[in-house]
């Protein structure tokens, strides 16, 4: 996975932050490039929440009751647990912690389907960065046992996500 765009800034992936690993690194710094690997994922969460959040207002009663717990709900549950997870790990480090605002969609011109793939591409964004993360041994080396619970949590919630909304979608209208 090489580097990827941010909004307007370019963030290294955490296979580059280790491949970066010649040099010396403190322990608060490690953390914090933890904390800003982690931060990409919950925007990416918030993002698919947001989505998700669209796609059940332009639904009927039935297929958004469905959509709320099949889809929203583990997102939802994911992205509190994301955030707490960050947060507890920044104050046992003595380390900043943030707020996490709510994701902005852009134009509501897309439809049910668009939504749920946007949703379903965010959620994947999140779990390749997590993934990542958790391959690149900074948890172990760096984080410490609840952190890597914490991770391990999320990536659980947002598992099958995309099948889950593919389903969803070939049921739309029937």
């Amino acid at each position: 996975m090489a580097g990827r765009r941010s909004g307007a800034k370019y963030r290294l992936s955490p296979v580059q932050i280790i491949s970066l690993s010649g040099m010396t690194i403190t322990n608060a710094d490690a953390r914090q490039q933890l904390l800003d690997v982690i931060a990409e994922a919950t925007a990416d969460i918030g993002l698919a929440l947001g989505s998700l959040g669209e796609a059940y207002e332009r639904l009927d009663e039935q297929t958004a009751d469905r959509l709320e717990q099949e889809l929203f709900r583990p997102v939802q549950l994911a992205y509190g647990r994301v955030q707490r997870t960050y947060a507890e790990f920044a104050t046992r480090h003595g380390l900043p912690t943030r707020r996490f605002e709510p994701a902005s969609l852009g134009a509501p011109s897309h439809g049910v389907k668009e939504l749920l793939d946007s949703a379903a591409d965010a959620v994947d964004r999140a779990d390749v960065t997590l993934s990542t993360l958790q391959d690149s041994m900074l948890p172990v080396e760096f984080g410490d046992a609840e952190l890597r619970a914490g991770l391990q949590g999320v990536r659980e919630l947002l598992g099958d996500l995309r099948p889950r909304a593919r389903e969803l979608v070939r049921t739309l209208g029937r």
